[in-house]
């Protein structure tokens, strides 16, 4: 059989396809934004019918990119944007409301009332996540309560939920499975994860019908077969995960206290806790890595609002930087006596702070202050984040060293990820694939197809492109650290 694997990566502003080999190289790719909607402000919502139709134009064009036949594909592996809500119709496969997006947060007011009612303990202890309207249960009970009908439809079992993992199966096996992943489930503020069953206590806590929900499945699991409609050929779906879990399989962190962080416009880091899930006293998500052959593996995760947000704003707010890739180069050329801090709380704080009220300040200014010295101080932003997430990581999980292993945009910087290994103190290894996120959603579909090897097989063909070593003195480190920890506080509004 065929190693080929075809890969869907759904994402928040484009969908993408790519076609890897048994070598896991990459032989075609197809991509394609669309639409943003902003209807109000704190709104953000997509089209669900747009985010399908482009994933089906993609997946041709990595077809075809690709030069093979679609025949020639042994499986289908799926990783999406997390929390995204979608609902529609059983009967006609249409969507009753736009998709609310991850980032939305119109149900601000729930989360905060259900707070007031003393709920967010129990939540926690039983999903690992904390009251936001981040996650996608306070999302699905809106668009029940704001759809005419759409409550008494859902109890009657005319109506279908599920995030955009969900969604695209429905559609590429032509309404014959509504299932999910226990990655994707974790994150729905629904399921219990210790039991990776839907929580009784919970749906009546956010007043969602059982019968909206799809069935969670494995990770890596005979999910159903696409329609040879599609792109040309009855294909199985065997792999899904949510995108931070599906970059944590993309890089091999299968053993705990290996940990993997992504830098695009945010950061994203998840510590593998193995089959513990470690409960948090320090403001982290307890979530669920991957679940494999019914065993279900945890993980820490920390999330950074701002990363390379804070080098897009320095050129496109400011203008002091022309492109994005010269920062580094302008980091290396700052002055070394000036520390100069850029908390960058544009939207608050996230991990381990989460202060939604902060906003971003600038602290250190002096008259020989440029814009050298304003790039380093952006990309720094990033590497003390990370040492607040590994910190606080530390705190709750003491199982040993770690192992950092980073993708994302940023990671092309070698000085923003030799920073972030003196920063941290400990190795950062770049691995030499970075389209990490589809490769972990392609191994899983390929191990279950029996076209790709075993979880140890993967994980010794995993291959790093560089390792950065911490090379800063304990004195200079100290003192840079001391300097972004009171830079933070003083932006804090929880003091």
């Amino acid at each position: 059989m065929s190693g080929y694997i075809l890969s869907i990566d759904q994402g928040t502003t484009s969908s993408r396809a790519i076609v890897f080999d048994e070598t896991y190289a990459i032989r075609g790719v197809g991509q394609q934004e669309f639409t943003q909607h902003f209807p109000k402000s704190g709104w953000v919502e997509h089209d669900a019918k747009e985010i399908w139709t482009s994933t089906a134009n993609v997946i041709r064009a990595a077809i075809a990119s690709a030069g093979i036949d679609a025949r020639d594909i042994a499986g289908v592996g799926i990783t999406n944007q997390r929390e995204t809500t979608v609902v529609w119709d059983r009967e006609t496969g249409a969507p009753i409301h736009r998709a609310i997006v991850w980032q939305d947060r119109r149900t601000a007011e729930i989360c905060a009332a259900l707070k007031r009612q003393g709920a967010e303990d129990a939540v926690t202890e039983k999903t690992g996540l904390l009251l936001d309207p981040y996650f996608s249960g306070t999302k699905l009970a809106w668009i029940l309560d704001e759809v005419d009908g759409a409550r008494a439809r859902a109890e009657n079992g005319e109506l279908a939920f599920g995030t955009v993992d969900t969604w695209l199966m429905w559609n590429l096996t032509g309404g014959k499975v509504h299932a999910t992943d226990a990655t994707n489930a974790s994150r729905t503020m629904l399921m219990n994860i210790h039991t990776g069953e839907w929580d009784e206590q919970l749906l009546k806590l956010l007043r969602v019908p059982r019968a909206v929900l799809p069935e969670i499945c494995d990770s890596a699991h005979d999910f159903g077969t696409c329609e040879t409609s599609i792109f040309g050929a009855a294909t199985p779906i065997c792999g899904i995960a949510g995108d931070q879990q599906a970059a944590t399989v993309g890089q091999a962190c299968f053993q705990p206290g290996m940990m993997k962080s992504t830098y695009g416009t945010g950061c994203f880091a998840l510590l593998n806790t193995g089959t513990q899930a470690v409960p948090s006293t320090n403001r982290l998500l307890t979530t669920i890595a991957y679940r494999i052959g019914g065993e279900t593996t945890y993980a820490l995760e920390g999330s950074i609002f701002v990363a390379g947000a804070a080098v897009q704003w320095l050129r496109d707010g400011l203008g002091v930087v022309k492109q994005a890739s010269d920062s580094g180069r302008m980091a290396e050329a700052a002055d070394p006596n000036q520390d100069v801090y850029l908390v960058p709380a544009f939207t608050g704080l996230g991990a381990p702070h989460w202060d939604a009220e902060a906003r971003g300040a600038i602290f250190g200014l002096t008259r020989g202050t440029g814009p050298n010295e304003l790039a380093r101080a952006a990309l720094e932003s990033v590497c003390y984040q990370t040492a607040d997430l590994l910190d606080a990581m530390h705190r709750d999980w003491s199982g040993g060293d770690t192992v950092l292993r980073v993708d994302g945009g940023m990671v092309a910087s070698d000085w923003t990820m030799q920073r972030l290994a003196d920063i941290l103190d400990a190795p950062v290894d770049r691995p030499h694939v970075l389209e990490t996120t589809a490769l972990g959603a392609a191994w899983l579909a390929g191990y279950k197809a029996g076209v790709w090897p075993d979880m140890d097989g993967f994980a010794a063909s995993w291959n790093c492109e560089r390792r950065f070593e911490p090379g800063m003195d304990n004195e200079t480190r100290s003192r840079k650290i001391a300097g972004w920890r009171d830079a933070v506080r003083r932006t804090l509004t929880t003091n």
